[in-house]
């Protein structure tokens, strides 16, 4: 292939520097290379800096021309030369140079996106369906029970899913329900665009709607993660085991319980509040608890006493602790209902 090179840039320069480009990608790819290596190739082979943006996957990587990775260099310019991952898709690869491109360039793009999508989709899975690039009427089927098991089959199908042996909803706060294809390994950080989110277990595709529901259930028991609404982020449904029950006793008019009202004085009562009952409550020990909140355990003891007296029952035993717990779940079901 070398020697081919060789005769055909003889005969024509920009064939041969394109067939280059071809056979570069191609070797990459047979060894598996990773994504920053394909960038790499795309810069030195361009002789500008090249990034590789997708935000649905958590990816941004920005090399130079001289081969250096470097940070990801800010906003993209429209004017630059880019490429989609998948048809009718935003821009993912760029070369930072004004457009239009030149023969090798449209080789280097094209080349490039295609092993950089095969090895997002090996590596991270498939771009979350209910990404901007999504069809939503499509996913909108897919995750509505009550429609034919044909149309969500077509939905299935029209939105890559056709061969996918598990997926799972995810939630966001405040964003559409987004449904991800598991990899074979059953491993995978979920997409939630920075976002609280409730992630539902893994089903066949057929049931993603019971994810999907899931998913929305685990995402009230989400916090913000700070002082003032201190828990988790993400809450996977399939953790919460008999915890999820409470949520159906929690509605828009569902009156708060003598606990959850004495935390919400409680938590009105001082600032560090909130974060300190969170602590006390799922912390294995006070020492860990004040180790968590950078405190002294004298300090912590302090304060266990006084919200102890805010709470108007002891939380320093098993049964204090778990009553603790339970309203701060019922009390964070409150807190999220419009979520």
């Amino acid at each position: 292939m070398k020697d081919l090179v060789g005769r055909l840039a003889a005969l024509d320069p920009d064939a041969g520097a394109a067939l280059h480009v071809i056979v570069y990608f191609d070797r990459l790819v047979e060894g598996r290379a990773g994504l920053e290596s394909l960038v790499r190739g795309a810069a030195v082979l361009s002789g500008c800096p090249a990034r590789l943006v997708d935000d649905t996957r958590g990816v941004r990587i920005r090399v130079d021309a001289d081969g250096v990775r470097h940070g990801d260099g800010g906003p993209a310019d429209p004017g630059w030369m880019s490429a989609a991952l998948v048809p009718d898709g935003l821009p993912a690869l760029w070369l930072e140079r004004a457009g239009p491109p030149n023969g090798v360039d449209a080789m280097v793009l094209e080349r490039a996106s295609a092993a950089a999508r095969d090895v997002l989709d090996r590596t991270r899975g498939r771009a979350p369906v209910g990404s901007p690039a999504a069809d939503p009427a499509s996913l909108e089927v897919l995750l509505d029970a009550s429609a034919p098991e044909h149309a969500r089959r077509r939905a299935a199908v029209r939105l890559g899913l056709r061969d996918a042996a598990l997926a799972r909803a995810v939630a966001p706060a405040g964003g559409v329900t987004v449904v991800e294809a598991m990899p074979s390994s059953g491993t995978r950080t979920p997409y939630t665009g920075g976002r609280r989110a409730g992630i539902g277990p893994a089903v066949p595709v057929p049931d993603l709607p019971a994810s999907a529901t899931a998913a929305r259930t685990a995402l009230r028991f989400t916090a913000e993660g700070g002082e003032q609404d201190p828990g988790p982020r993400t809450v996977y449904a399939d953790e919460l085991g008999g915890l999820a029950l409470l949520a159906d006793s929690v509605g828009p008019g569902t009156e708060p319980i003598p606990d959850v009202r004495a935390l919400d004085r409680a938590v009105a009562s001082a600032p560090w509040a909130a974060s300190t009952l969170h602590a006390i409550a799922f912390a294995p020990s006070l020492r860990a608890a004040a180790a968590e909140l950078t405190l002294h355990h004298s300090t912590l003891q302090d304060r266990l006493a006084q919200t102890e007296h805010w709470l108007g029952w002891p939380v320093h035993d098993p049964h204090g602790r778990l009553r603790l717990q339970l309203a701060l779940a019922v009390w964070r079901l409150h807190r999220n209902q419009r979520l």
